[in-house]
């Protein structure tokens, strides 16, 4: 009897530190993208001084027309995206007779998430790959491949789908949608500014009209090196957004061993998914392309044996 009780003890003040370490887990990841989120704005903050040290006041016309386009993109992008993620990536509604344990395990690990039952997807490819897509859970899908439904077992299948369906709790396509409105803003704002200078509108001068060609020079380089700092903080954010999807679906599944034995699985497989796009790369749970980042820092996802140890730590 103090044997049990002992033990009963011990599983329960393990089962504590387990939930200590997901909300730690969970917490960290978000503050790390609210932070990233912030270096985003600064590097918008300061091309806007880059702008004005070129054009002058014309550079805050500038900054609104670049904002007034990157927002259009990224609202067409949030609410018919999904549609043409699906379409390119030809994917087909799964057939609740013939795959009813994939409809049934994505049913139950949506009520344990506590969102709708995302719509389910079938993708013919025989690479092991999976996506969620949508613009909220409310309006959201999750497509898996052939190859993965073949080559994983059910706790296998269970931990891909937790991985997808905690995206779609997480609102993580909503994140990253943001994300591709400020890339899209710092972007476009650099395409106009060098077409400005090629065509001679720069400007930039004290008020005795003399240009400073030294400043003009400088800002020119920053607003040239500003897109790739912006792409360097999207990768970064999708990132974090991979190990919190890990963490959260690890958490549905009770079971993180699961996802951990998939990745693996994945990581061995060297078939490309073949209609996957640089487009769509990101929301897959692994790079479809199967190409080895040379730097990390230019990857959208973490390297998957960081995450295996990760979810084994768990």
């Amino acid at each position: 009897m103090v044997e049990n009780k002992t033990k009963q003890k011990a599983e329960s003040a393990n089962e504590r530190t387990e939930r200590i370490d997901f909300h730690k887990e969970i917490r960290n990841n978000n503050f790390k993208t609210y932070l990233l989120f912030l270096f985003f704005f600064v590097i918008i903050f300061l091309i806007a001084i880059a702008l004005k040290a070129i054009f002058s006041f014309a550079g805050y016309g500038i900054l609104f027309i670049a904002g007034v386009i990157a927002i259009i993109y990224g609202l067409v992008g949030y609410y018919i995206g999904d549609k043409l993620v699906l379409m390119s990536s030809k994917a087909i509604e799964a057939d609740p007779r013939k795959y009813l344990y994939l409809h049934n395990t994505v049913e139950g690990l949506a009520i344990a998430a506590g969102i709708p039952k995302p719509k389910v997807y079938i993708i013919n490819d025989p690479s092991p790959n999976a996506f969620a897509t949508g613009r909220d859970p409310a309006h959201s899908s999750v497509a898996v491949t052939t190859g993965l439904l073949d080559l994983m077992n059910r706790e296998e299948i269970e931990g891909v789908l937790a991985h997808e369906l905690s995206h779609i709790a997480n609102r993580d396509i909503k994140v990253m949608t943001i994300v591709s409105i400020l890339f899209g803003f710092v972007s476009i704002i650099a395409d106009i500014a060098l077409r400005g200078v090629i065509f001679g509108a720069a400007s930039g001068g004290d008020d005795r009209g003399n240009v400073n060609w030294v400043v003009i020079v400088i800002a020119l380089v920053f607003i040239v090196l500003a897109p790739i700092f912006a792409m360097l903080v999207q990768f970064s954010i999708s990132r974090k957004r991979e190990y919190l999807a890990d963490a959260s679906g690890a958490r549905l599944t009770r079971y993180p061993q699961g996802l951990a034995n998939a990745l693996r699985k994945i990581n061995k497989s060297s078939i490309p998914v073949k209609e996957a796009s640089e487009g769509t790369a990101h929301l897959y749970i692994s790079n479809p392309f199967k190409k080895k980042s040379f730097w990390n820092l230019f990857s959208t996802h973490p390297p998957i044996e960081e995450r295996i140890k990760r979810l084994e730590a768990m």
